[in-house]
C-alpha cells in the first residue's frame, strides 16, 4: 500500500513538472510551479520527511512563485510605459548635442574620446 502511494506522488510531481515546463505564459508556469512545489512537499511527506515538506510548502510553493509573479508584473509594468519614457519618442535629443555625451557639440575636432 505504502509503494502504491509513493508511485502515485511521484506521477503527480512529473504531471506538474511536465506542465510546468509546457506552459508558455510565465505568469501560469509561476502557479503551474506553485503546484510542482506542493506535489513535492507530499512526496517528502509520505516518505517521512515532514520537515523537508513544510520547508517545500513555504519556499517551493509559496515564495518562489510569488517572487515570479512580482517579477512578471515588474517586467511586464515597466514595458508598458517605457514607449512614453524614451526622449527620442518626443523627437527630444537631451543636453548631449548630438555626441552621446553631455554638453557636447558634435563639432569638436581635437575633444577627447
Amino acid at each position: 500500500m505504502a509503494d502504491t502511494v509513493i508511485v502515485v506522488a511521484l506521477l503527480l510531481v512529473a504531471a506538474a513538472a511536465t506542465a510546468a515546463v509546457l506552459v508558455r505564459d510565465p505568469a501560469r508556469q509561476a502557479l503551474v510551479l506553485s503546484m510542482l512545489g506542493l506535489c513535492l512537499a507530499v512526496v517528502f511527506l509520505v516518505l517521512q520527511a515532514p520537515d523537508v515538506a513544510l520547508s517545500q510548502l513555504a519556499v517551493g510553493s509559496a515564495l518562489t512563485p510569488l517572487l515570479l509573479l512580482l517579477s512578471v508584473r515588474k517586467v511586464r509594468h515597466g514595458v508598458r510605459r517605457a514607449p512614453r519614457e524614451r526622449a527620442g519618442a518626443r523627437g527630444e535629443t537631451g543636453k548631449t548635442g548630438g555626441t552621446g555625451r553631455p554638453g557636447g557639440t558634435g563639432d569638436d575636432p581635437g575633444g577627447a574620446p
